[in-house]
């Protein structure tokens, strides 16, 4: 059986780490690292997203502002909105929880936020910056929490193939450059990929962030693969990866649990890219 990476307690880790530092941060400039976090509509799953994210601000001494907006809100207020905290010199990183209610341009909305206050590296200024090459405090958050949980293992990321399934802006095409960034040879696939299998089992870390349910089974994992569930998929049964966990666990050298492994680790980053920013500024 495979090493589990608990990311539980590799984001516990990292969460002490970023409460030192903002320790640090307040007794040099008199106040504490702040983050605006922005809800709009009554989705549950955002709100319980939320109320952890301000539950973790609150541990590691950093100062959180919450702002809930009915779904109604106007585009034009939710700018007016990020427009005043970008200017509130209390406020480090700003988040908007998404998804956000149909009518609402979501692009337009995070292409509001000051690029040194986005949180959570959504700006298309970092996002660019990240495809250059160019590093600023603000990455995507789960994309650099895997690359956290694969250091974890001690495995070297230079030289191997890493394969990716899923191409999204969040965390798909993020976690395809910061592979690249390690020197890894990324692959990356999508719904439109032949032989999908063939191509999953050359992979020594494979990041499965496809939305499917056990999308992933053994006979697709090469033995002694990493491999990164980024999959949460609810359904009465419970919450469930992208990787059929209780088979690939035989097959894979390290992987991740869900929950339990790379959810814990996204949270954790948001706050080190809040912290990182201030510090940055």
């Amino acid at each position: 059986m495979g090493e589990i990476i608990d990311g539980k307690r590799i984001s516990a880790q990292i969460k002490e780490e970023i409460r030192i530092r903002a320790i640090e941060f307040e007794k040099s400039h008199g106040r504490k690292i702040g983050l605006a976090v922005i809800k709009v509509g009554e989705d549950p799953a955002s709100a319980i997203y939320v109320r952890n994210k301000v539950k973790a601000c609150e541990a590691c001494n950093i100062a959180s502002f919450a702002y809930y907006f009915d779904a109604n809100i106007t585009q034009d207020k939710l700018v007016e909105m990020i427009c005043i905290l970008n200017d509130d010199k209390r406020v480090d990183g700003i988040l908007v929880q998404l998804p956000l209610p149909q009518g609402i341009d979501e692009r337009a909305v995070l292409s509001r936020i000051l690029p040194e206050k986005d949180a959570d590296g959504f700006h298309i200024v970092n996002a660019g910056k990240l495809f250059l090459g160019e590093y600023t405090p603000s990455v995507a958050c789960t994309p650099r929490g895997i690359i956290e949980l694969i250091k974890s293992t001690g495995v070297e990321i230079a030289g191997k193939h890493a394969v990716v399934i899923g191409r999204s802006n969040i965390v798909g095409k993020p976690v395809a450059m910061l592979l690249l960034a390690n020197n890894a040879t990324v692959t990356v696939c999508h719904s439109r990929t032949r032989n999908l299998a063939d191509i999953t089992r050359t992979a020594d870390i494979l990041v499965a962030a496809v939305g499917k349910k056990k999308f992933v089974k053994a006979d697709m994992v090469k033995r002694g693969a990493i491999v990164i569930d980024v999959g949460m998929n609810r359904d009465d049964e419970g919450l469930f990866g992208d990787v059929d966990f209780d088979t690939v666990k035989d097959v894979a050298s390290h992987i991740t649990p869900v929950p339990g492994g790379v959810g814990p680790m996204t949270i954790a980053m948001l706050l080190k890219n809040t912290v990182d920013g201030a510090f940055n500024e």
